[in-house]
């Protein structure tokens, strides 16, 4: 399986932490009916919905982009060490899988020059520290981190009314070590890379467009998060902050993007998450990419 891919003269990578079902698909996607999965099994099996465990398989992997001298990583997946009972994959992990990968992409924490989190949660932002004498610091010491602005606000906001575990150990120190780049939703980061707002999964969520040499992609983040909700376009996901405008940022981007050669780079979409969106009568399709 390839895991690097080019955008123009961009060099992509994906770097995988995890890629296992984990997720029971009606009560990740609370408005999912029973006749709806069943309609729909045959395209998701087995990739991206188990067939032993029924379970959903998302993939949590970050893409690295090595574009004009920079290396921008989007998106820092889960974490070591992170306090996440509520989900056991995600739970005090200690492997070395997100390491490895990186390596294997060539690369080390010290040659990421930005992090950008597409939104700020748990699974976007948990290598964002390490664990390091018993403070979380940051992991890539050279790098900013991008965050929109409305975003951490937003969070900021929230943690303040009541503690929130991956914001305490994964964002705040990099706000408190001066790491922050603070951007809005349709920042151009540098040439060629430039924040798409797609708002709703969170207030101020933005998926990420790369061009370059008369090519395109879009790195989602969670704009989306299976293969079902372009088939099913009214599905929204438990997680959704706003899940009406969830609903129509993801359907006007698929209305957007589809039968067009902008590739589709799907933040949780199984190997090998690459694709296009397609028309399929009133709803929408994804073409994996072959390769």
């Amino acid at each position: 399986m390839a895991l690097t891919f080019n955008v123009g003269e961009m060099r992509v990578d994906r770097v995988i932490e995890q890629e296992l079902p984990g997720f029971d698909p009606f009560e990740f996607f609370p408005n999912l009916t029973k006749e709806e999965l069943e309609e729909h099994r045959s395209m998701l099996e087995p990739n991206a919905l188990d067939p032993a465990s029924g379970l959903l398989v998302f993939t949590m992997q970050s893409y690295v982009v090595r574009v004009g001298g920079l290396t921008i990583l989007i998106d820092s997946c889960i974490g070591n060490d992170k306090d996440r009972p509520t989900r056991p994959l995600w739970h005090m992990k200690t492997d070395t899988t997100y390491m490895d990968a990186l390596k294997q992409a060539g690369l080390t924490v010290n040659d990421i020059d930005m992090v950008m989190c597409t939104h700020l949660h748990p699974d976007h932002v948990g290598w964002n520290t390490k664990l390091e004498n018993g403070r979380w610091v940051p992991t890539f010491p050279n790098a900013k981190y991008v965050f929109s602005k409305m975003e951490l606000d937003y969070w900021t906001e929230q943690n303040a009314k009541k503690p929130i575990g991956h914001f305490v150990d994964s964002v705040l120190p990099i706000v408190e070590a001066g790491k922050t780049e603070l951007v809005t939703s349709d920042h151009e980061l540098t040439h060629g890379v430039q924040l798409l707002p797609t708002p709703g999964h969170t207030p101020d969520h933005y998926s990420v467009r790369l061009s370059s040499g008369g090519s395109e992609a879009i790195v989602t983040g969670d704009l989306i998060h299976s293969p079902l909700q372009c088939a099913c376009t009214h599905l929204h996901a438990r997680p959704d902050v706003d899940p009406v405008q969830g609903l129509a940022t993801r359907n006007a981007i698929m209305e957007k993007y589809a039968d067009t050669d902008t590739l589709i780079a799907a933040t949780h979409f199984p190997s090998p998450s690459l694709g296009q969106f397609i028309r399929n009568g009133d709803a929408f399709g994804y073409r994996y990419r072959e390769g």
